[in-house]
């Protein structure tokens, strides 16, 4: 299961908010933490890899990667970069101003 953990903080709120909102993510508590996962309907088996170029303000996640639109969270730049708390068999294909793109390792 390609997956994102984050730290269940207030300061967190807006990624989690953004995430529950895209029909392709499942958000769930694990402890301390909220896991944001590509559903579980056998997406699984796809091939890994980069799957594109960077992506700017306005995109969902698809079948392949999870994205998440930073402005669409809300949170200012210092808590946007310090919102991950850990993977689960994914890498970061990219984290800057306008997206979190995380990709199956």
């Amino acid at each position: 299961m390609t997956a994102v953990f984050v730290l269940d903080v207030p300061e967190n709120e807006g990624v989690v908010r953004v995430a529950e909102q895209d029909a392709l993510l499942e958000v769930r508590k694990v402890g301390p933490y909220f896991l944001i996962a590509l559903g579980s309907d056998g997406r699984e088996e796809r091939p890994s890899g980069d799957l594109g170029e960077d992506v700017g303000p306005g995109h969902t996640s698809t079948a392949e990667q999870i994205i998440i639109d930073r402005r669409a969270t809300e949170c200012r730049h210092a808590v946007w970069y310090s919102a991950l708390a850990g993977l689960q068999d994914a890498r970061v294909a990219q984290h800057d101003k306008n997206a979190l793109r995380i990709v199956r390792r």
